[in-house]
This record gives C-alpha cells, structure tokens and sequence, in this order.
C-alpha cells in the first residue's frame, strides 16, 4: 500500500492550467446570388417544369421536336431548353400555365433573339437564365404586358445574369453591345426591376435606362414603339388567363437565315427611322 501512494498522488495532481484558445469572429459569408429569385415561384422552377412536362404525354413529343428545331438552327444549348418554356412570372396569379410551347409558327422568331444571345449577351456578361418567354395573348394581357409585346409572338426573352454583377454595369455592359451590334439583329433592349432584362429581335430600340448611365447610354425609343416594351411584372388586379391546349401535328417552320451584325454600326439618332 506504501508503494502505491506516490502513483495514487500522481493521479490525483492536478493538471497545469491551459492557456485560453482564441475564438477567430465568425466571418460573415456573402448572400448567395440567386437573381431569378424574385421572378421564379415554385411550380415554375425545374422540378415544376418536370411535373408539367409528365402531366401531358403530348408534351413529350412536343419538347423534343422544338429541341430538335433548335438544334438545326444552331441554337441550342445557348440557354436549357426548358427555360425557354417559361411564361409570365404571374401565371399562378393569372390562372395560366407555368410553361408553354409557343405555336410552331412562332419558333422562328426565338430563333434570332437567341442568336443575339449567344454573340453579343452571354459574352458580355456570362452565363444568363430566362424567366419570361413565350405568352398566349390572355395572359400577356394580364401579367401586364404592352398590347404588341413580342413575347406575344415568341420573340422576346426577359433574363437575369447568372454572374455577380451591379445593375449599373450590367446596363452600360449590354448597352455598349447593343450600340454596337444590335441594329442588324433588330435587337431589342430593355431593362425592368432588379436585374431583370429584355432581348428581343422585332426592331432597334432600347428602353428603361437608368438616370445612372442615361446619358452614355440614352434610350432609343420613338413614339410608335411604346406598344411592344410594356412592363412585364404582375398587376394589381389580375384576370383570369385562359390555358394552353394541345394543338395538332404541324409542319416545322423554316429555319430563318441568320443575319450576322457587322461592325462598326452607328447608333441612329433620335428620329431618324431605324
């Protein structure tokens, strides 16, 4: 028992007092840049898309002959198909659907809108997502689009940029391309809430410049065409839209032929016809 004292002492030693350890601050971590956010509810996301596409089994058929049509054009994969489908941000409001395919007499117009897309908007700005395209005149009529909206005729796409950037330099960004390239492509440009932006291919004009780059970048917008740039964001008093129906086999549209911009385009002064 005496030899075991000093082991049985050992043990029971307290043990040194440690040296407090220094907690870093937690470092505050960037909000995730989520810009279709304001404009995409649920039932209009991808697995929205995937309970609509599985409701109908004509839609099948659909979705791959419109694939298919891009793919010929040279257009596909610029954006994911399925987006392409997309209708109003207020479909749920309207009594409309989450997405659409546009009639197929309607595809050529997406055609160069894309094109414009893929030349002068992804390479400017990066990667982007589509979060209005194609609207049955209802519900164009009540999400608030203008009476000749060319989302009406599958020619417009409103984008948000998938890349962190400003409002203010994304506007002088695309701006600078549109002065540049954009009368060719008949390319529309317009600007609407948050980072929500419009590409069209009906005319040369732009439209919504903020007093931030107003005068390096002034809109281009005559009188004559305030009926196709209406604000595309829910009213206060929506109406019932009524829905798509399947429509039958119909022959595929002709491919149109692009129509490359040349460069050094001018910008035409307020006016002149463009």
């Amino acid at each position: 028992m005496r030899a075991l004292g000093p082991a049985l002492l050992f043990i029971a030693a307290p043990l040194p007092a440690q040296a407090p350890v220094a907690v870093p601050p937690l470092i505050a971590q960037p909000a995730v840049w989520d810009p279709a956010a304001p404009y995409i509810t649920a039932g209009q996301d991808e697995p929205g898309y995937r309970s609509w596409y599985l409701a109908a089994p004509f839609r099948a058929a659909q979705v791959k002959s419109f694939n298919d049509y891009l793919a010929r054009a040279d257009v596909g994969g610029i954006v994911p198909t399925w987006e392409l489908f997309r209708t109003a941000t207020s479909w749920k409001d309207c009594g409309g659907q989450p997405f659409e395919i546009a009639p197929t007499e309607e595809w050529p117009h997406i055609v160069q809108t894309l094109r414009y897309i893929r030349d002068y908007v992804i390479p400017a700005v990066g990667p982007v997502e589509p979060v209005s395209v194609y609207r049955n005149p209802a519900l164009n009529v009540c999400a608030g689009g203008a009476p000749e909206s060319a989302h009406r005729t599958y020619s417009a796409i409103d984008l948000v940029p998938l890349r962190p950037i400003d409002r203010v330099t994304l506007m002088r960004t695309l701006c600078v391309g549109h002065t540049e390239h954009g009368a060719p492509y008949h390319a529309g440009l317009g600007f609407y809430a948050f980072m929500r932006f419009h590409i069209d291919s009906t005319k040369f004009r732009r439209w919504n410049m903020d007093p931030a780059v107003a005068a390096e970048c002034p809109a281009i917008l005559h009188p004559e065409d305030v009926a196709s740039v209406g604000q595309p964001l829910p009213p206060t008093s929506p109406t019932p839209a009524t829905g798509a129906t399947p429509s039958g086999p119909a022959a595929t549209p002709a491919i149109p032929a692009a129509q490359p911009a040349p460069t050094g385009v001018k910008t035409p002064e307020r006016g002149q016809p463009h």
